[in-house]
């Protein structure tokens, strides 16, 4: 066991592994087996569908194994960085829904959070400086 083991690790060193957005790629992979599942009863051409699902399977499973074998790092961390992003970004959004509003800067297009406030509002942007109004 302990000679796998070993050859496992140097197959793997340099390589850039699991992250969060493998993960997500693969329980996107089983959702939609499970769409699969449902969507070939209620289909008449039950052939066409599985051809489709199969061709989106693989693809995922693809994509998965490219990102985990890949020795790229850096890119494969900038991709996760920005998936990991973009749902942090949703999640404060939901979160300050009420007490706050996302505006983005029209000139470097950075995303701003703003207290909720009714009427027209200036607003000096703290990356570029640029001053722009927002309706509350």
């Amino acid at each position: 066991m302990g000679k796998i083991k070993s050859a496992l690790y140097r197959f793997m060193y340099g390589r850039y592994g699991t992250d969060t957005l493998n993960k997500a790629l693969l329980w996107c992979y089983v959702g939609l087996i499970l769409v699969q599942m449902i969507v070939t009863v209620f289909v008449e051409n039950v052939a066409y569908a599985t051809f489709v699902f199969m061709i989106l399977e693989w693809t995922l499973v693809f994509v998965i194994f490219f990102r985990m074998m890949s020795r790229n790092i850096a890119k494969r961390r900038r991709e996760n960085e920005r998936f990991t992003s973009y749902f942090k970004l949703v999640r404060n959004k939901h979160r300050d829904r009420k007490t706050h509003v996302y505006r983005k800067c029209p000139s470097c297009k950075v995303t701003l959070r703003l207290p909720k406030a009714k009427g027209k509002h200036t607003v000096v942007c703290p990356k570029c400086k640029n001053r722009f109004e927002v309706r509350g």
